[in-house]
């Protein structure tokens, strides 16, 4: 649990906030756009880590018409910016980065899992953010689409009217080539053969973002877990069958891959989290009952409740949507990060985020 004081003071919606966008892959063409489209922010700086993509207009860099902003890779030039927030949506958590912005007194919204919940969070990079927010009177929120909406957001929501619960599970399914290249898939595991133990390296870069999410799910609810269970599992195509790209996934190699994280009290699970993912629902488990990509949230206990969530989108335009729903929820969570004390803020310190709407 954090011992920082809880955050609750609410935003001016009145606010323009001066932003800067770090990095600008696929997620960060979709919140770079929507910086320079929303008259709530007033984008001031962009970092790129390409040469290409260095001294470039901001709006090209994701289809936009010129701001008069030129993309940088040089740190300082951003911090000399002075905005209040940087929209943080790189690869890789760049602590070094992220406490200098901190420590200049500049407030972080990001994507990166390693800051989602101070207890269950390395605790090094855990001190070394807090000295930071200390120094420079800032704070910093991790969030996201999953984790962040499925694994906080959501389930905060769906026991807000229930007193007790047995158990909450939410299942995450990805349709994996759907918004991968087939080397990200190979990368993953799939088409590999079955057998052996679960990809350590995969397991754990999956779990560190949802044990924190469960752990901080579980102290909002006054719940105290005794520990987690983490474990993988892996199931085999019935068929050979081809990936977008033409590489073929072979019959009987893994097609799908299911990590689950629960964390757990009195012996049995609470809240668990997994995460399914397949390159087709054609395999070999019994018991996975594979849907479309989206989310499943079940409640069980005295008041019951199942949620089912989807995305309503053609295949050609998976991926963009895919890209959105993460750079928007850490877009909607800047004027929240700037009102809050500092520090390292979960979702549970902050009062709910409500985005400011624009006609499109």
């Amino acid at each position: 649990m954090s011992t920082q004081p809880r955050a609750v003071q609410l935003p001016d919606p009145d606010t323009v906030y001066r932003v800067a966008q770090w990095a600008t892959g696929r997620i960060g063409e979709s919140s770079l756009r929507e910086l320079i489209r929303s008259p709530q922010f007033e984008l001031v700086g962009v970092y790129v880590h390409s040469e290409a993509k260095e001294g470039r207009d901001a709006g090209e860099l994701c289809g936009e018409p010129p701001v008069g902003i030129a993309a940088t890779r040089d740190i300082d030039k951003i911090i000399a910016a002075k905005p209040d927030c940087v929209v943080a949506v790189q690869e890789g958590p760049n602590v070094d980065d992220v406490c200098r912005f901190l420590e200049a007194g500049i407030n972080v919204s990001t994507s990166r899992v390693e800051y989602l919940e101070p207890e269950t969070m390395d605790q090094d990079i855990r001190r070394r953010v807090e000295e930071a927010c200390r120094k420079g009177g800032s704070s910093i929120h991790a969030t996201g689409s999953s984790p962040g909406f499925s694994s906080e957001i959501l389930p905060l929501a769906a026991v807000a009217m229930s007193r007790r619960m047995d158990c909450m599970t939410i299942d995450e399914f990805a349709d994996i080539p759907a918004s991968c290249p087939d080397f990200q898939c190979v990368a993953m595991g799939f088409g590999r053969q079955p057998g052996g133990t679960f990809d350590p390296q995969i397991l754990e870069h999956v779990a560190d973002g949802f044990r924190q999410s469960v752990n901080m799910v579980a102290t909002a609810l006054g719940l105290k877990l005794d520990g987690f269970d983490i474990f993988g599992e892996s199931a085999n195509a019935r068929e050979r069958f081809l990936l977008p790209g033409g590489t073929p996934v072979e019959k009987g190699t893994v097609a799908a891959q299911r990590i689950t994280i629960s964390g757990m009290l009195n012996g049995k699970p609470i809240i668990r989290f997994r995460v399914n993912w397949y390159v087709t629902k054609d395999i070999d488990a019994v018991g996975w009952n594979l849907r479309e990509s989206g989310w499943r949230l079940l409640v069980e206990g005295e008041t019951p409740i199942e949620i089912n969530i989807t995305y309503p989108v053609s295949k050609e335009q998976y991926s963009p949507a895919m890209a959105g729903l993460t750079a928007y929820s850490v877009i909607n969570a800047v004027p929240y990060v700037c009102s809050a004390e500092p520090g390292i803020r979960p979702t549970s310190d902050l009062p709910t985020v409500v985005p400011k709407m624009f006609a499109s």
